[in-house]
């Protein structure tokens, strides 16, 4: 008889006698008896059904830890989850390991088919743990088959726990409407959320940024009674501070302290880390004293955050000093925080210390990835360097990485702005030889460069290549079964359709599809030839692409508008810009400040000023926060003709704000410039200087321009002088008509006193003067020299 049989006859004797009045206890059965029946029964679930009672979960993972076959092993695990006090989280980790050894997973689906084949029911539990698997070598597409294959070919429901690790999946491969559509189905199933389903949401919808629908999931999660807890916050707070939100993140952060839920380390660098994105140094800086007081130490994350949000803020200096400080700290940099500072060297237009940085961190041990090479080849890019950018190309592979996507994007968009579309065509040709396919940020430089060097044929082409090539929209036609293309919203309803229907791993291939092209032409692509074939002139091409973009699904933004007005006010049609910006307003597209400036500007040069202001009282009233009846009073002044205290009202109001913008009163100089209104020009000119508002160069020299024009040489002078004291160099058109006319217009000794201002100020007089100038000087200066003899 074996011993297995033996024990459950004991057993089977114990239970049916009378209740023992000395409580006798029925010892637990051994890891080494319960190996035994394991490898000695078969099937093995009925002889483990007849010991289930004396066995612990802890001899339960210990067999799993002993076993040697590892079919045993997994069928054994199946029996154990099918009861709740066999699970040991434990053991959930060690059959992960098991499966990822080789035929790790061809083992486990063989189980799982022999258990069905001997009409064995398989627990939720058992496709947890498969799921994860696969999650763990980064095998979505195979957690997600094995998740529909659960209720598909084993009839099993998945319980809570699966429907957490398969959303962990989809957030991880980025198809989060994929995991919303999930998400739905387990509502419907009457599978109650808890707080990790939402956690997982949340975080995957602010990655996304999809900021307000992660919003709309934490207040239906508190609305059932779910507290969302540490990492819940930390999500939100993150995707808040992306979505410039950083109000509502520091009123949030409050709230989630009041709560009793405490902070870690996590919470504090993520909410650290998004004021810095935000330029909200002050708050940054603050809840880093605060991070001290709490007792924490700043570690490297946090000062990566500061030096990264100084360097966004072109804060050079303090961003340097305080990667000073740190080293004095004794906190080595890692590599994320050197590639910090090489962007940050390179965007201050320093690339041969960041070039030096490089080296230095490649000599303490700290290897450069293929981001931190591109981040200095965009350095040598911006700065015209473009042999140095291509022979860094060339270094990454020394390090065991190799040139990507973005390698190649930051190098055909140096070429192309350096005007070399030639050698940009041939990176972009080389590209997929190499295992590198163009993204949609690719093709729009190329596209640019193109339309740049007035190869509009050749970037249409270019369009219609990226549109045709790996279009996933085809995908989209042949799944559906129709010539058409879709929305987000349909893909949505769509994805929705296809989870509902069982067709689950369908819904992930065509997602990851979508997200791993992206070579559709976006809102940029359109834009980009929208204004090519505006500054063309053909603006009726630019109108059938205007069409045709809003055909293919996407919404015109306001980049797309003010280049469609501008190319309407190039070819004369006043009109027709003015329908197409009240047309924006009507579609709930909110004109940008670019909008009204270009119109202002337009309406400028045609001499209609009137209009131009007009359109920035207009432009005021759109902006928050404003007025009504400062901007009326102001309007009431320009009518009346009394422009300065138009101007002077509207700069004391205007100055109070953030968000001044200077750039509407120097519109209105030039203007009024073009439009022979000098004087008037003048007053505002002096208001802008003594409100201690800078006046560009071009439109001091627009202002000089109208002052000779219109003999008023002295306040000329005192313009020009203006610009010498800001550090303007003008170009020499401009230095010699003024120059020309003091001297032709009896002003000699005035042109004399501001020539040796200039030569003191820095101008190269020789190489400055044109020949006539030179010629009257000279004529001056023999005519001074006659006056001299006679005098005598």
């Amino acid at each position: 008889m074996k011993l297995h049989e033996l024990l459950l006859r004991k057993i089977s004797r114990l239970n049916s006698s009378t209740p023992n009045p000395h409580h006798i206890r029925i010892p637990p059965l051994s890891t080494a008896k319960l190996l035994d029946i394991i490898t000695t029964s078969n099937p093995m679930e009925p002889a483990l059904e007849n010991v289930a009672p004396v066995l612990l979960p802890a001899v339960v993972n210990s067999v799993l830890k002993e076993i040697k076959n590892p079919q045993l092993g997994f069928r054994f695990f199946v029996w154990a989850a099918r009861r709740r006090n066999f699970r040991l989280w434990v053991s959930f980790d060690f059959i992960v390991d098991m499966l990822v050894e080789e035929n790790g997973f061809e083992l486990y689906w063989k189980t799982l088919e022999q258990l069905k084949g001997c009409g064995i029911s398989i627990p939720s539990d058992a496709f947890t743990v498969l799921i994860a698997g696969y999650r763990k070598v980064k095998m979505g597409e195979k957690a997600v088959e094995a998740f529909g294959r659960m209720y598909n070919d084993f009839d099993c429901k998945p319980d809570l726990h699966a429907y957490n690790v398969v959303l962990h999946v989809m957030v991880e491969k980025e198809v989060i409407l994929l995991a919303l559509a999930i998400y739905s189905v387990m509502l419907k199933s009457n599978c109650a959320p808890n707080c990790a389903t939402y956690t997982t949401l949340i975080d995957g919808l602010c990655k996304s940024g999809k900021t307000e629908d992660a919003l709309r999931l934490f207040d239906e999660m508190t609305l059932r009674g779910i507290q969302p807890n540490r990492i819940t916050y930390t999500a939100i707070l993150s995707g808040l501070c992306q979505a410039k939100r950083a109000d509502e993140a520091g009123r949030l952060f409050n709230t989630m302290i009041s709560s009793g839920c405490s902070p870690d380390q996590i919470t504090y660098y993520a909410l650290l880390d998004g004021f810095c994105k935000l330029g909200e140094f002050d708050k940054a800086f603050t809840l880093s004293r605060f991070l001290k007081k709490d007792g924490c130490v700043l570690g490297i994350k946090a000062y990566s955050s500061l030096i990264d949000g100084l360097f966004r803020a072109r804060m050079f200096k303090e961003a340097h000093e305080l990667f000073q400080k740190m080293s004095e700290e004794n906190i080595t940099p890692d590599l994320i925080l050197y590639t910090i500072m090489i962007r940050g060297l390179s965007d201050a237009g320093r690339v041969k210390d960041a070039w030096n940085l490089l080296r230095l961190m490649t000599e303490r041990g700290v290897a450069p990835d293929t981001y931190c090479y591109n981040t200095l080849i965009k350095g040598f890019c911006d700065m015209g360097l473009l042999a140095k950018a291509k022979s860094l190309k060339l270094e990454i592979s020394k390090h065991d990485c190799f040139p990507d996507t973005f390698t190649h994007t930051i190098l055909i968009c140096g070429m192309c702005k350096n005007g070399l579309v030639g050698e940009a065509r041939e990176i972009f040709n080389e590209m997929e030889k190499v295992g590198c396919l163009p993204s949609v940020v690719t093709f729009n430089a190329l596209i640019d460069g193109l339309c740049k060097v007035g190869e509009l044929e050749e970037a249409h082409l270019l369009f219609y290549k990226m549109e045709v090539g790996r279009n996933p929209s085809l995908f989209l036609r042949l799944s559906q079964g129709q010539n058409r293309v879709l929305d987000s919203a349909s893909l949505q309803t769509m994805v929705e359709r296809l989870c509902d229907s069982g067709a689950l791993l369908k819904a992930y291939k065509l997602l990851k599809q979508l997200a791993d092209s992206g070579v559709l032409p976006n809102i940029s692509t359109y834009n980009i030839l929208i204004n090519c074939f505006s500054k063309a002139g053909n603006i009726n091409g630019a109108f059938k692409l205007f069409k045709e973009l809003q055909l293919k699904g996407h919404l015109p933004d306001s980049v797309t508008y003010a280049t469609l007005i501008d190319g309407l006010q190039r070819v004369d049609r006043e009109e027709d810009a003015f329908v197409v910006f009240e047309q924006m307003m009507k579609k709930g597209c909110t004109p940008s400040s670019s909008v009204y400036k270009s119109l202002m500007t337009w309406s400028c040069r045609r001499k209609k000023v009137s209009v131009a202001c007009s359109i920035w009282m207009k432009y005021l009233m759109s902006l928050p926060g404003r007025e009504e009846e400062a901007i009326k009073a102001a309007e009431e002044y320009f009518e009346r003709g009394e422009l300065d205290k138009a101007v002077r009202g509207l700069l004391e109001w205007e100055s109070k704000f953030v968000d001044f913008d200077s750039a509407p009163y120097t519109i209105l100089l030039i203007g009024l410039c073009q439009a022979g209104k000098s004087d008037e020009a003048l007053k505002v000119f002096s208001i802008l200087v003594e409100w201690g508002i800078n006046v560009s160069a071009p439109s001091c020299v627009t202002l000089i321009r109208s002052l000779c024009i219109e003999h008023n040489l002295d306040q000329a002078i005192n313009v020009f002088c203006y610009t010498m004291e800001k550090g303007f160099m003008l170009k020499r058109c401009c230095c010699n008509e003024l120059l020309q006319c003091l001297l032709t217009q009896g002003k000699p000794y005035n042109a004399m006193d501001l020539l040796k201002k200039m030569n003191y100020e820095g101008y190269n007089l020789d190489a400055l003067l044109y020949h006539n100038t030179k010629v009257l000087l000279r004529s001056q200066w023999r005519t001074q020299k006659t006056e001299n003899v006679s005098l005598r």
